[in-house]
């Protein structure tokens, strides 16, 4: 893994995470790429973190990086919330798994549905894909139709049904190990579409729900109108097909009812994760009665159903259960959601001023608690405080110029900011001024190691 470019910022980069160097060695010799999750991929390595704490993590060469990582979106609160630490330190002290039903899960279940009205029944899982999944086959097998609606590079999980239409193969054909009636079973429209929305549900029978991330694709890069979820709404209860909202990340973040509960939508079937279960593994299929109770024994036998089978060794997890009804009884008694959306409506203004004043053609844009940096691939004339990303099309904001994303995370991490990889981030509520103040500095520093190596 040694040094493939004459780069300054990869040698700054590489200089102070000797140890994560040499942890990504072992790693290659033991995972795929030497990472666990596909968004963990950054050349020349990844770093490795040792411990967290608020906003804040340290990696194992002691370096202290402002995380926008989040847990992926998991962690609100922040880092060691000493709430849900004591919750998951009791939750853990009477046992890990009972393989039995729990008090705790009762409990979890019904801080869910205090939140979210259109939660009249839970059904608990152990990831948000298991979630995105179950959806599918309870639309189907509820309405009697095969097919399904998403929309372009709307994540959804790594199901064989999710597997096209994010990143590549957006024509709808079956990526690798997929097989192609699998894809054949699902309809990709470009997102926000509503004339070719309005035209799929009407002109096919066949189409048993449909799925979309609320707030648009990897929260808000590729934004939707709010309109566009008020006519997917009465077009799907038009045409009979099922209306799904993967809340997987704006769950509980956008505001403590989710997504829907901001914008005041009550999908048919919702799936959660992350927040839901304050950190822990954990994820939740919920939505109509009489939708989840194909899975009810009873409610199954007295209509004459076959029930939908739904096992999983871990759903329900006491101690996921304990994180995440805390977690939830935070959200919803605090103003955690309003400081993390506060927050990130301030920051994306201080990106864009320091991208004025460095005059880079670039813009950072998002909602709520969210923030993506474009980086402008086709070279347009922009200027940060009038981007518009509602006038770019879908392909443009999901590509970067080839590199250059890597080039900027690497010169972040050296300033001491760790960001996703698209690149943007999500925001904890316990961000505040320090962490404005010294992202809006990495940035400024940042910009200036990529003009010295004519990377802008």
């Amino acid at each position: 893994m040694e040094a493939l470019s004459n780069s300054r910022i990869e040698a700054a980069y590489r200089e102070r995470t000797r140890r994560s160097a040499e942890l990504a060695r072992e790693a290659r010799e033991l995972f795929p790429s030497g990472i666990t999750h596909d968004s963990r991929k950054i050349d020349p390595y990844t770093i490795y973190v040792d411990r967290a704490e608020g906003p804040r993590k340290w990696d194992v060469d002691g370096n202290e990086y402002i995380d926008y990582f989040g847990g992926h979106g998991a962690l609100l609160l922040g880092h060691h919330r000493p709430e849900i630490d004591h919750a998951i330190a009791e939750a853990l002290a009477r046992g890990t798994h009972f393989g039995s039903s729990h008090e705790g899960e009762v409990r979890w279940a019904q801080a869910v549905k205090a939140l979210v009205p259109a939660a009249e029944r839970v059904r608990f899982t152990s990831s948000g894909t298991e979630a995105t999944h179950l959806a599918l086959r309870i639309a189907r097998a509820a309405t009697g139709r095969r097919k399904v609606v998403r929309f372009r590079t709307h994540f959804h999980g790594w199901h064989d049904h999710m597997a096209q239409g994010y990143t590549s193969h957006f024509d709808g054909t079956a990526t690798p190990g997929v097989l192609d009636e699998v894809a054949g079973s699902v309809v990709l429209l470009d997102p926000g579409d509503e004339t070719a929305m309005r035209e799929t549900l009407a002109g096919d029978p066949d189409v048993a729900a449909v799925i979309l991330e609320p707030t648009g694709a990897s929260f808000g890069l590729i934004p939707l109108r709010p309109a566009f979820l008020e006519a997917l709404r009465a077009a799907t209860e038009e045409n009979g097909a099922l209306l799904i909202f993967d809340e997987v990340v704006t769950g509980f973040r956008v505001s403590p009812g989710g997504a829907q509960g901001e914008f005041g939508i009550a999908p048919d079937l919702t799936t959660f994760a992350k927040i839901l279960a304050g950190g822990l593994p954990g994820g939740a299929l919920v939505g109509r009665k009489d939708l989840l109770d194909h899975l009810d024994f009873e409610a199954a036998s007295a209509d004459g159903r076959e029930k939908i089978n739904h096992q999983g060794t871990y759903n329900a997890n006491p101690v996921s259960a304990a994180a995440g009804a805390e977690m939830l009884r935070i959200v919803g008694s605090s103003d955690a959601c309003t400081r993390a959306n506060d927050f990130g409506e301030r920051l994306r203004a201080r990106l864009n001023e320091v991208l004025i004043e460095e005059d880079v053609p670039w813009a950072a844009y998002g909602t709520f608690s969210g923030f993506h940096l474009f980086l402008n691939p086709e070279g347009r004339a922009i200027r940060a405080d009038r981007f518009d990303p509602l006038a770019i099309d879908y392909r443009e904001l999901k590509s970067n110029p080839p590199g250059l994303a890597d080039r900027l995370r690497l010169a972040m991490l050296s300033n001491g900011v760790d960001v996703n990889g698209w690149p943007g981030g999500v925001i904890s509520a316990a961000h505040g001024d320090a962490e404005l103040t010294e992202t809006a500095n990495a940035l400024r520093e940042s910009l200036r190691m990529l003009k010295a190596e004519d990377a802008i």
